[in-house]
């Protein structure tokens, strides 16, 4: 026996799913041997850009964050100068096409049965990709060699992944959170801005201010998959 422990490598994984609770056994997935050398990982907050004419400057006034994207590049190899395969989700699937076929079916092409792409997980030993919810945003493919048949041998993909929330889970958390402190909300059929203040703040009363707030000239009518964001009651609320 060694004096050294022995470990396994950590490999990033990425799992597909029907349903954005990501439940159940995921219908297939990728393991990829050649780890990324780097990520990049984007927040970013958006602010209103409306200005009065004439005007030298304006508020910052918040107005929502943008789903945290990240950014990763991926090697296909098919050289033969390694025993290891990106993919392993077809059996034999060794060459550069196939495999490159077989990551757009898992992450891009749209599912016969959810009629969207799938829901995806990544996994990377216990960093910041130890759980993450994603969606492929867009993936950009760079041919680099070729065999005397034209047959592409190696493949750089160059692919972004937007951050998915489950919205019942985070409806459930705003509801457990504090009034003093900034909520978002997606507005759902039948729901009115009184009731959702009532929900969020405790009071119906506010609803004349959060129609302010977010620009709303018809508040009465919602329409559902509007985000609305409700500030904290203290301070008070911008003018």
């Amino acid at each position: 026996m060694g004096l050294l422990p022995s470990f396994k490598l950590q490999k990033l994984t990425i799992y597909a799913y029907a349903d954005v609770q990501r439940s159940g056994l995921p219908k297939a997935k990728f393991e990829v041997m050649y780890n990324p050398t780097s990520i990049s990982m984007s927040h970013q907050n958006v602010f209103e850009d409306l200005q009065g004419i004439n005007t030298f400057g304006r508020q910052a006034r918040y107005s929502y964050a943008r789903s945290e994207s990240l950014a990763v590049d991926l090697v296909i190899d098919g050289n033969g100068v390694s025993d290891f395969a990106l993919v392993r989700l077809i059996e034999g699937a060794k060459s550069v096409s196939e495999q490159i076929d077989a990551f757009l079916a898992l992450s891009f092409y749209m599912d016969g049965e959810a009629h969207e792409p799938r829901f995806l997980r990544l996994e990377w030993g216990d960093g910041v990709l130890k759980h993450f919810d994603c969606r492929l945003d867009h993936v950009d493919i760079k041919y680099t060699s070729f065999a005397r048949s034209g047959a592409p041998l190696r493949a750089e993909l160059s692919v972004t992944f937007i951050a998915d929330v489950d919205e019942a889970k985070q409806a459930s958390a705003i509801s457990k959170a504090s009034p003093d402190l900034s909520h978002v909300r997606v507005v759902r059929s039948g729901d009115t801005l009184p009731q959702l203040c009532q929900e969020i703040y405790g009071s119906p009363l506010h609803y004349l201010r959060v129609a302010q707030y977010n620009r709303l000239n018809h508040f009465r009518d919602l329409t559902p998959g509007t985000t609305l964001i409700f500030p904290p009651l203290a301070p008070p609320l911008a003018s």
